[in-house]
């Protein structure tokens, strides 16, 4: 079977290994013919890419999958599509960004022409399938995968306050908010620490050092940049607590690897989170911006090693239902 996948395939130029590679990978190792489009960085260029390859295969393959996020890249998901429609190619979006939900209340019309006559829509998370809903647009639940064999698992019960953060700099996600958190934290914890792993998005870089410098927290502090994923799996063994403060989120994959290999989890309540964390079972959720409950969170799971090793058991459990071995048949149903 043939299939056209269309998204941004920058892996390669970021290191950064997405959602897109992820899926794209397991379905050629299903034996998939999956043509990928596109690794063009400049945006109009990226378009016009995606645009050119529905030209060219739409009429030779079987499936278009289309990414669908919230910003301008809802445009191109959109022109594609209907793209596909013209072709009579049967296209699948799959939804991606927790801010997609406001997407379908400024964009209707153009939500309705790509949504309404999708071969079938899919959801990684429940929380876009009920954002969906309200919008009576009908999607499937397939949650976004890992290769759980890739996951070395730590287990973890008596904690020290090393904290990783796994993002982008960006302002969505909020990583001024990790800054301050270790302030308050090495009130009481004066030897914690702040591993931030990640690419620049938008400028934010600068305000994180900014803030670092402003709260003389240099020797506490490490920016790594971006790292393959291999090689931050390799550092989080030194670090005890994942701190996710993003204020708009989905469900992000680096919450479900950080699962897989064992590291207790706080994060902001935001978007499709809960539908992931269920709150003081196997994580803690805060609310946004909030760094007084966040700290707080933090030292409960310092002081209390049965519930941190509580945490870091249901994770992997969790962690584990979403291998792609476990899923990989509900895209074999779709793609049938």
């Amino acid at each position: 079977m043939k299939i056209l996948y269309i998204g941004n395939d920058l892996s390669g130029q970021s290191k950064y290994h997405s959602a897109y590679a992820t899926l794209k990978q397991n379905l050629i190792n299903e034996g998939f013919d999956v043509i990928c489009t596109s690794s063009k960085k400049n945006q109009i260029f990226r378009l016009f890419d995606m645009i050119l390859a529905v030209m060219i295969h739409a009429k030779k393959v079987d499936y278009i999958l289309i990414d669908v996020f919230s910003t301008s890249a809802f445009y191109f998901a959109f022109i594609t599509s209907q793209l596909a429609r013209i072709f009579r190619t049967k296209y699948i979006p799959i939804l991606h960004g927790g801010n997609l939900p406001s997407r379908l209340n400024k964009s209707p019309k153009m939500s309705a022409k790509l949504f309404r006559n999708a071969f079938i829509n899919i959801s990684p998370s429940a929380y876009l399938q009920d954002a969906f809903k309200k919008y009576n647009y009908d999607s499937v639940l397939i949650p976004n995968t890992i290769n759980i064999d890739n996951y070395f698992f730590k287990e973890r019960n008596q904690l020290v306050p090393n904290l990783l953060y796994v993002r982008a700099f960006a302002e969505i996600y909020n990583p001024l908010m990790a800054v301050d958190v270790l302030y308050e934290l090495k009130k009481t914890y004066s030897e914690a620490t702040l591993c931030m792993v990640g690419p620049d998005r938008d400028g934010t870089l600068i305000k994180v050092k900014e803030r670092i410098k402003e709260l003389s927290l240099e020797n506490s502090v490490t920016i790594t940049g971006v790292l393959p994923k291999e090689e931050w799996h390799q550092l989080s063994k030194n670090y005890d607590l994942f701190i996710n403060t993003t204020n708009i989120d989905n469900t992000p994959v680096s919450l479900i690897e950080t699962m897989a290999l064992g590291i207790p989890i706080v994060s902001t309540n935001v978007g499709g989170i809960p539908f992931l964390i269920n709150d003081k079972e196997d994580g803690f959720l805060v609310s946004p911006n909030n760094v007084e409950q966040m700290k707080n969170a933090i030292v409960t799971l310092l002081n209390n090693k049965n519930m941190a090793n509580c945490f870091s058991l249901k994770g992997r459990t969790k962690a584990e239902n979403m291998d792609w071995e476990v899923v990989k048949h509900q895209w074999l149903k779709v793609l049938k």
